[in-house]
């Protein structure tokens, strides 16, 4: 069963329900949490308000709304887990999706979700995160190092000069900060908790957005149990290695300490 983390509301409807699509097909079990345990619903101007001229090329795409659908109408959506009530003994492996609208603070700034996010390092389990998500792991230190989890693995997230700044400085003369959740950008923070420059990997220099059918036009960093992408175009890639990950740990139990180095 792997634990899915949102926050109290305000995620991508894509970064978290196509790997949820891509597990369920797997056959494989996923359990949410969010912060308080109540049911937690995605960024409404990107699942239903839009960008006006701009809806074409920001808003969640079809396909991805049909999953998003599908996750809220689960029952297991419906009866989330609290952050408090987490625990982690039981699940064989965590997901964070991303998002930037405000609501997003509830998980990135969340002393609990950075605890459980350590537990399943310090377990071996396989981790992944995508956009913002990977934030939160920057943010998560190891109490015997004092450094982030992410130190010594190479990593991937929100680019800042293809990604973020771009759709900032086109919608910021009405939506002024969305598309900025914090004055730092995602890739700076996340960098800053890496043990060298080279360990952020940017991947393509344009990034083409996936869908089912090419799920090799995303893009994803694994490293060990660690898998990590940098934006709502690399889900279906990013899901599709993801359900590949757990399978041959299933298979394999043996590969999941690697991740706890």
């Amino acid at each position: 069963m792997i634990l899915m983390l949102l926050p109290a509301a305000d995620y991508d409807p894509t970064e978290s329900s196509v790997p949820w699509q891509a597990m369920r097909n797997a056959g494989i079990e996923v359990r949410f949490a969010t912060p308080q345990g109540l049911p937690a619903h995605a960024d409404p101007r990107l699942v239903d308000i839009g960008f006006g001229l701009l809806s074409s090329m920001l808003m969640t795409r079809k396909a991805d709304l049909d999953s998003y659908t599908r996750m809220i109408e689960s029952e297991a959506f419906k009866q989330p887990l609290a952050y408090a009530d987490v625990d982690t003994s039981q699940f064989e492996g965590l997901l964070i999706p991303g998002g930037h609208a405000k609501g997003m603070r509830t998980l990135l700034e969340s002393t609990q979700a950075r605890q459980i996010a350590l537990q399943f390092f310090k377990a071996g389990k396989p981790v992944a995160a995508v956009c913002h998500g990977v934030l939160l792991l920057a943010r998560t230190l190891d109490p015997n190092t004092g450094r982030s989890v992410l130190f010594g693995r190479k990593v991937t997230t929100l680019l800042a000069a293809t990604m973020e700044l771009p759709a900032w400085l086109m919608t910021a003369a009405w939506l002024g900060r969305y598309y900025r959740t914090y004055k730092q950008t995602v890739e700076a923070e996340v960098k800053t908790a890496l043990a060298s420059k080279a360990d952020f990997v940017r991947g393509p220099l344009i990034a083409k957005r996936d869908c089912a059918q090419k799920p090799q036009a995303g893009f994803a960093v694994r490293d060990g149990q660690l898998l990590t992408a940098r934006w709502p175009g690399d889900c279906h890639r990013f899901a599709a290695e993801w359900v590949a990950m757990l399978q041959a740990t299933r298979r394999d139990p043996l590969l999941s300490p690697d991740v706890a180095r």
